[in-house]
């Protein structure tokens, strides 16, 4: 009995503490100082990690933008984030897309490559092979663009990190619900 409590045994608590998942909550806000501010603010006060965040205006004539954040977290605390956001004024929708049956999400990379020789050739074939576009180039660098899932601008950057990789800028993730249904 020791190790219960309310019928939950010790094991189950610490499965659920480290059942971490993924969500990538999806708002529309009012385009005006401060919200981002506060929206941020109200999940670093609380302890969650942003892992990414990308905001732009949606309506200009409405005045609204949207803002994505991919976050971790377990259930109960992605359910917590989810209804702590939707009470934030001006929040106007908040949607966890992986809550939905199927969306789409891309990352823009820009990657730059320091090389010569074999090491530029390799990572131009590279290039190729991921479907990255140059678009900045001179005798001892290259500026590649990468547009696609997380996980493959995660594994071209691996691939050149040996072949001269200096410096990587990212834009977080841009989600979209698949289908009819909007956020609105």
């Amino acid at each position: 009995m020791g190790n219960q409590r309310n019928n939950v045994s010790l094991s189950e608590v610490i499965e659920d503490k480290y059942n971490f998942v993924k969500a990538v909550f999806s708002l529309i806000v009012e385009n005006e100082s401060g919200v981002l501010s506060r929206v941020i603010g109200l999940l670093s006060g609380r302890g969650y990690n942003i892992e990414s965040l990308t905001v732009a205006p949606v309506n200009k004539d409405e005045k609204k933008s949207r803002i994505n954040i991919l976050t971790s977290g377990t259930p109960m605390v992605i359910d917590q984030i989810k209804e702590q956001l939707s009470r934030q004024v001006p929040v106007y929708h908040v949607v966890n897309l992986c809550e939905q049956s199927s969306y789409v999400a891309r990352e823009l990379a820009l990657i730059k490559v320091v090389s010569k020789g074999n090491e530029r050739t390799e990572a131009l074939n590279l290039a190729g092979a991921f479907r990255a576009q140059v678009v900045d180039a001179s005798t001892d660098s290259l500026v590649f663009e990468l547009t696609g899932k997380t996980e493959k601008i995660n594994a071209f950057v691996d691939l050149l990190r040996p072949l001269g990789l200096v410096e990587l800028s990212r834009t977080g993730i841009a989600a979209i619900g698949r289908g009819c249904h909007t956020i609105y």
